[in-house]
């Protein structure tokens, strides 16, 4: 059994790995045979005494060999958090639809007894330390072999089909995101869960990926040790809409798309049923809400100050340190949380980093000369009440489009969509926001090396769409190719002159 050297490399286990595939059957079957003890397997025609599990000990051996077999595709030296206490394995609960046990815990000792996992105990200091007792397991040599030998594949993994995708959380505790919470149905959540599972439906059977990677992984930004880089498969594009502080009024968002982890230009190189796209935003969006609630609309860029006395800071980065001292404000309970929140949303180099209570009041100072209307809202926790607006926006989006079988890829304020499109799509986003908060909001479109919503002009537009139309590299259309074989759907890119033809007709904007 090798040495786990690196435990900060690794991720959450994944309890919604499933297949069918008579070759996992088999795989599965061979190691419950072979290499699991007579006590977890029961003797031969035995029926353990007491209650029988909802899924039954081999079904969850097969998922945790799933979730293994993924994590070695990935990367072999990946490994996965798994917590080896018994009272964090709830069978019954909504959120564990495989309903997988406690059993999982001398199950995957007997795998690392067996020597086909690699289990390091402990936490991220090292064996032994109290910060972190998550442990650590991955694919032995042994296993990995036996995964070489498997005559099934990635594309034959997928997530089971009633993963629970309405989510109920608690209050978050010391910065920590809030444990799920069990909650009886009612027909609004049945409706929400209803119009979800149509949406990630119809993302999992279209063709999403970014056009110039010869790789379905890209790095992240902040990369650091231990960090992941941001895989596009279908898997990764299940959304869930979650719900804080056990409120369904409170944030309701949706989250898990791997298009929301990376930066607008990497967004903007993805192509949906290989069609290049088009990113389009709310300007502002939740200072734009809390207008409409003081009964104005918002007319100008609220983050621009340069009217105001401010000493010399570069009026790009003047306007950062503005935008983000604003929705950091509308975000807190009170002050001085917020200015602490927003230095520690710093870098130890950035300037914004070393920003004085004395200089943030001054910046503060400086937007609410611009935006007078804003202050009554303003450390008050309005950021949690308006996730919960933009989230019903973004479900008025997603029910249109997906209504007419097109898809459109979500990012909290704004949205990636086919860029035949894009009237539409503004057209909705006006809709929704007149019907959420009583007053149609503004929009923009986003384009990569130009300052945010600025004007897009449908000749800069057009000649946005013809530069992307040659960036397809090798390793994408392998991608496209395996996807048209493997669904039966063929895809065929527009040609530029229907492009051209679409702009004539004001199909874009």
């Amino acid at each position: 059994m090798a040495e786990i050297r690196n435990p900060r490399y690794s991720r959450p286990i994944d309890v919604h790995r499933w297949s069918d595939h008579p070759e996992v059957k088999a795989l599965v079957e061979e190691i419950w045979q072979d290499y699991l003890p007579w006590q977890i397997t029961g003797k031969q025609g035995e029926k353990r005494p007491g209650p029988q599990p909802k899924t039954s000990f081999k079904n969850q051996l097969r998922v945790l060999i799933l979730d293994l077999y993924v994590a070695w595709l990935e990367d072999p030296e990946l490994s996965i958090g798994m917590s080896m206490s018994p009272n964090e394995w709830n069978a019954n609960t909504r959120y564990n639809a495989l309903h997988l046990s406690k059993k999982l815990i001398p199950i995957t000792e007997a795998l690392s007894f067996a020597g086909l996992v690699d289990l390091a105990k402990g936490s991220y200091a090292g064996p032994g330390a109290k910060s972190n007792r998550t442990t650590r397991i991955r694919a032995s040599e042994g296993l990995q072999n036996m995964f070489r030998d498997a005559k099934f594949q990635r594309d034959d993994v997928h997530r089971f089909e009633g993963q629970e995708v309405i989510i109920l959380r608690d209050e978050k505790v010391a910065g920590k995101v809030g444990k799920e919470v069990e909650y009886t149905d009612t027909p609004n959540t049945n409706a929400m869960r209803s119009e979800l599972k149509s949406y990630n439906d119809l993302l999992a059977s279209s063709f999403i990926d970014i056009a110039t990677l010869e790789e379905p992984l890209i790095p992240r930004e902040d990369a650091v040790d231990g960090s992941l880089p941001v895989r596009i498969h279908p898997d990764h594009t299940l959304l869930r809409r979650v719900f804080s502080r056990k409120d369904w009024s409170m944030n309701g968002r949706f989250y898990g798309g791997w298009w929301q982890q990376v930066n607008d230009d990497w967004r903007s190189k993805i192509f949906i049923d290989d069609q290049p796209t088009i990113e389009v935003d709310f300007k502002g969006l939740h200072v734009a809400m809390l207008y409409a609630q003081a009964g104005n609309k918002m007319a100008h860029d609220p983050y621009d100050i340069s009217s105001q006395k401010i000493e010399a800071y570069p009026p790009e980065l003047l306007r950062k340190l503005i935008k983000r001292l604003a929705l950091t404000a509308i975000n807190a309970k009170e002050k001085s949380s917020a200015y602490r929140a927003f230095r520690d949303g710093f870098s130890t180099a950035h300037v914004g980093k070393t920003l004085s209570n004395k200089k943030l009041d001054q910046l503060m100072a400086a937007f609410l000369e611009v935006n007078p209307a804003l202050e009554a809202f303003l450390f008050s926790d309005q950021g949690i009440r308006l996730m919960y607006l933009d989230s019903q926006i973004t479900a008025h989006v997603h029910n249109h489009f997906t209504k007419q079988g097109i898809p459109v890829l979500s990012i909290h304020d704004s949205y990636v969509i086919d860029h035949m499109r894009v009237a539409e799509l503004r057209d909705v986003m006006a809709e929704a926001s007149k019907a959420v908060v009583g007053q149609a909001l503004p929009t923009s479109i986003r384009l990569p090396d130009m300052p945010e919503y600025s004007h897009v002009s449908d000749e800069q537009l057009q000649e946005h769409i013809e530069n992307r139309q040659g960036i397809r590299c090798v390793g994408y259309m392998d991608r496209l190719f395996s996807y048209q074989e493997r669904t039966g759907r063929g895809i065929s890119p527009v040609s530029r002159g229907d492009a051209q033809e679409g702009y004539r007709l004001g199909l874009l904007g």
